[in-house]
């Protein structure tokens, strides 16, 4: 099963996206697809379209625009909950020991890393990043 996340622009910056794609890789996850890319304000609206009404959407939308990303398939036995478990909590705070987060997130906002939150928007969310060609 594949599943998206994306090294988020704080962590790209601050020259820790080796460190969290190891943490990854070290997990059992195996990279079917990676790309070095800046998201455009268009792209971000589009992808974060599902909180457009939420107070959060506009400063995440500049966070996410704000430099280079790196968006990644992963493949592993039920990728989006193992994920979700890897990465930890959105607030580094209250993100358990040893997770991407806990690890190498600056804040709430700057969190290091995004993961779909189900296998529906994990499909859709690869898809919006890869195409079928591009999975390796």
């Amino acid at each position: 099963m594949l599943t998206l996340a994306i090294i988020k622009p704080d962590a790209v910056t601050a020259g820790r996206a080796g460190l969290v794609l190891a943490h990854l890789e070290q997990a059992g996850f195996k990279v079917r697809g990676v790309r070095l890319t800046r998201l455009t304000t268009a792209q971000a609206e589009a992808f974060y379209a599902v909180h457009r009404e939420r107070s959060f959407f506009r400063p995440l939308v500049t966070f996410m625009t704000s430099g280079p990303c790196i968006p990644l398939a992963l493949e592993r036995e039920d990728a989006v909950r193992a994920l979700r478990e890897v990465i930890g909590a959105t607030d580094p705070k209250d993100a358990a020991p040893g997770t991407v987060r806990a690890l190498y997130a600056e804040s709430k906002e700057r969190n290091a890393i995004h993961a779909s939150d189900s296998n529906q928007n994990a499909l859709r969310e690869v898809g919006f990043f890869f195409t079928e060609s591009e999975l390796v």
